[in-house]
């Protein structure tokens, strides 16, 4: 899985989002960025690189399950930027939705989407976790 540059990049960015949401995140940054790292391990073990063109039912689950929290976070928090991981991780489980009704989209497609889907992801978090961290310092809090 990390075996080209652009993986190895993306599996940085990853983890410099997820540490800093723990660092300096409220509770709903942390609870997102714990959901994300849990899913984006859970996809690395049942992803199956050989069913290529296939609905892949696991990855379908773990991206639906991360769906429902972005979305719970979206409803119960009063800040922004949940609702814009919510729409990028809908675009995720609707790109599976389509290989699974037998549109055949492009691989290529589906990469792209699910992939800069994922990065628009890490940056709500990101731009979340700053605005949380500016508003504590802000109060005096930290």
């Amino acid at each position: 899985m990390f075996d080209t540059l652009p993986t190895q990049i993306g599996a940085g960015l990853t983890v410099a989002v997820v540490a800093f949401a723990f660092l300096k995140g409220d509770e709903p940054e942390r609870i997102a960025a714990g959901a994300y790292v849990l899913a984006w391990f859970a996809s690395l073990l049942v992803q199956s690189d050989g069913a290529v063109g296939s609905t892949q039912w696991g990855m379908m689950g773990i991206d639906a399950i991360l769906l429902a929290v972005f979305a719970g976070l979206a409803w119960k928090s009063r800040r922004a930027w949940p609702v814009w991981a919510t729409a990028l991780q809908s675009l995720v489980v609707m790109s599976h939705i389509l290989t699974l009704i037998d549109i055949r989209p492009p691989m290529a497609a589906f990469v792209a989407v699910v992939n800069l889907a994922s990065t628009g992801i890490l940056v709500a978090i990101a731009i979340g976790t700053f605005w949380a961290w500016q508003e504590r310092r802000a109060a005096g809090l930290e």
